[in-house]
């Protein structure tokens, strides 16, 4: 691990996630264009959530100071006014990765250990996206808001830990369930007493503030709005004069509402094309000189994640086709939704 910089220079390089509770960045610092970094900005937000900002960016620092030197927990670099900066975690989202090898979970419960060891609890690792794979084939855990980080090792502790261990199991009946023996299932079928109780009370509410006020969202309904909407914008957009293609892709909006984003091949302005749509029928319309493709046919995989803002998961893609990136990169950074908190139902309690 290196050793922190308080007076380290970020570089910003792209936007990776924009909501009320901050922004977040990838860039390098100025000095060393090979690091890279990762700041969550917590400057400008609304009044009315900032002071839950501040609580989740108190408990993100504390456990993250609390784990530094583990194997597989990003690197805190600097806390200020700014914001939380902290080193890029190498590794591919466990929902892309898919690991079906035993060592990776091996390796996942060794990392659950450490946790443990120092009174840390992650509490968030439902969500496939907060489990990596790492280069060499290891685990590694990111995004560390919900983190507690316990003075006494008592009967909430346990619960906690309980559930972070469960969440790791679900993973692994996901994606390696040859590999689940009789203990494992039986934890996972034995949720916890406060688990339940979450479930069967505090749920709905929390739902309701994610959806209502935060703008968080499932993707339910996403492939029936491009199924039955989609083809008949696309051919109305297509018989417009100067406009070449058009690759439209849906996307969760808030209150669990889907949008549609219009990907459009064309010259015109983007104020133009929108004019041109149904009022209401196009949540982002962005215009670009040219679609990916292959085959003659958009690439659909590229877009939507562009389209999703999961930059993460393009990246990975884009690293196994370098020739694309000239053609793509200015797409993904002239994209127009910057939201990517989607709850998906399985991923969550």
């Amino acid at each position: 691990m290196r050793e922190a910089r308080p007076d380290v220079k970020f570089v910003a390089t792209t936007v990776l996630k924009r909501d009320v509770l901050s922004e977040t960045f990838s860039g390098h610092a100025e000095d060393e264009m090979d690091r890279k970094l990762v700041l969550r900005r917590l400057s400008g937000l609304p009044l009315w959530s900032r002071g839950l900002a501040r609580v989740l960016a108190r408990r993100e620092v504390r456990g993250l100071r609390a784990v530094q030197g583990i194997d597989g927990v990003p690197e805190l670099v600097r806390v200020d006014r700014e914001g939380i900066l902290r080193a890029w975690s190498e590794g591919t989202p466990l929902n892309i990765a898919r690991p079906s090898d035993p060592r990776w979970y091996r390796d996942a419960s060794r990392l659950l250990r450490d946790l443990r060891a120092r009174g840390v609890t992650h509490n968030d690792l439902a969500k496939p996206q907060n489990w990596l794979m790492r280069p060499d084939g290891g685990a590694g855990v990111i995004d560390f808001q919900l983190t507690r980080v316990h003075r006494r090792r008592g009967r909430l502790f346990r619960v906690m830990a309980y559930e972070d261990l469960r969440h790791l199991l679900k993973q692994r009946k996901r994606y390696c369930p040859e590999t689940m023996g009789p203990t494992a299932k039986r934890i996972l079928s034995e949720r916890s007493g406060p688990s339940r109780l979450w479930r069967r009370t505090f749920k709905r509410a929390y739902l309701f503030i994610s959806r209502k006020l935060f703008g968080w969202s499932d993707g339910e309904g996403t492939a029936h709005a491009v199924l039955t909407e989609a083809p008949g914008l696309r051919r109305a957009l297509c018989e417009t004069p100067g406009i070449k293609d058009v690759a439209i892709s849906a996307v969760p909006m808030p209150g669990r509402t889907v949008g549609l984003y219009a990907f459009v091949e064309t010259q015109m302005s983007r104020h133009d094309v929108g004019r041109l749509a149904p009022a209401g029928k196009l949540a982002f319309v962005q215009t670009i000189d040219a679609l990916p493709r292959q085959d003659d046919q958009p690439r659909m995989d590229i877009l939507e994640l562009i389209a999703m803002n999961r930059l993460d998961e393009l990246e990975i893609l884009l690293a196994r086709e370098p020739d694309l990136r000239t053609l793509v990169a200015p797409i993904r950074d002239a994209r127009l939704n910057f939201s990517d908190r989607v709850l998906r139902g399985r991923e969550r309690g």
